[in-house]
């Protein structure tokens, strides 16, 4: 049973979804899977390439996704404190010059650096290529083709009073600059158990979301024995659970966890979310479930 403060979704092979269908919970980066879906859909229609550079910079779209471009990142003392205070959220481009976006931290595909800014750029691109804004857009590239029915961008505090924990600090979402998705835990493990299983995406865009880069060993206090990033995709071993994939994610007071587990019987796809900032408790929860 979940304790008060986990709650979770769960889906074997040829079985029903099971577990929480109803109450709404924020899926902070999870959100990045979804994007990266979104971008291979467009590649497999012939729209984009993933080698393509990203408007005149010196990397690609493929690099963004798989944090190899060298763009910073946001989130330190200032990002923190103006979040905290409840002040208004920095227009894009106050946020892209506090950062220096445009001074890159290496040269592009030759290190990994975790960027959300480099997903608020491919939310750019997904919504100049679409001609809709990314609610829309994802509506129309992913969440309605494989049935996703109730997972949303959230656009105002209003709309995140209507999670499960509600909102007591009137936190804007649109601090998470690449878009804060909100849904139940069912819908997460219908989207990576339905965009992963083979049919929505090409053999090739498959191949290249699981090309993982390699980035070491077991992680402090979470549950990877070995870990990596693909594109959009969190990856790597668990122990004797073997391979898994999928994102995790953190935000205030809150984190989330949506992994399958293709090794163990019946490939188990297990989504968590649970109150606080430590993702690794959503993690082995995650991992509990899909040995159990």
């Amino acid at each position: 049973m979940d304790s008060p403060k986990l709650f979770h979704a769960i889906a074997r092979a040829d079985t029903p979804i099971e577990g929480e269908s109803t109450a709404l919970f924020p899926w902070w980066s999870i959100a990045k899977t979804v994007l990266a879906v979104a971008v291979l859909r467009l590649a497999d229609q012939g729209k984009i390439a993933l080698d393509d550079r990203y408007e005149d910079r010196p990397y690609t779209i493929r690099q963004l996704l798989q944090h190899t471009a060298g763009v910073n990142d946001y989130g330190g003392a200032a990002y923190r404190s103006a979040v905290a205070a409840g002040d208004p959220v920095w227009p894009v481009a106050e946020l892209l010059a506090r950062v220096k976006a445009e001074r890159l931290m290496s040269k592009p595909g030759e290190a990994f650096a975790y960027s959300n800014v480099g997903f608020l750029f491919l939310r750019q691109f997904i919504e100049a290529t679409v001609g809709l804004e990314l609610d829309a857009a994802l509506r129309l590239l992913v969440f309605a083709p494989l049935g996703v029915e109730r997972a949303r961008i959230a656009s105002t505090a209003d709309e995140m009073a209507r999670t499960h924990w509600g909102n007591p600090t009137c936190y804007d979402p649109r601090w998470v600059y690449h878009g804060l998705l909100i849904g139940p835990p069912s819908d997460a493990v219908a989207f990576l158990r339905r965009a992963f299983s083979g049919g929505f995406l090409s053999a090739q865009s498959l191949a290249a979301a699981m090309d993982m880069r390699a980035l070491g060993d077991a992680l402090p206090g979470r549950p990877c024995t070995k870990f990596g990033y693909g594109l959009g995709l969190m990856m790597g071993e668990m122990g004797s659970a073997g391979r898994v994939y999928g994102h995790s994610g953190v935000g205030p007071d809150s984190v989330s966890a949506l992994y399958c587990f293709p090794d163990l019987p019946g490939a188990p796809i297990v989504a968590v979310f649970g109150r606080g900032a430590v993702e690794g408790v959503a993690e082995f929860e995650a991992l509990r479930l899909a040995r159990a």
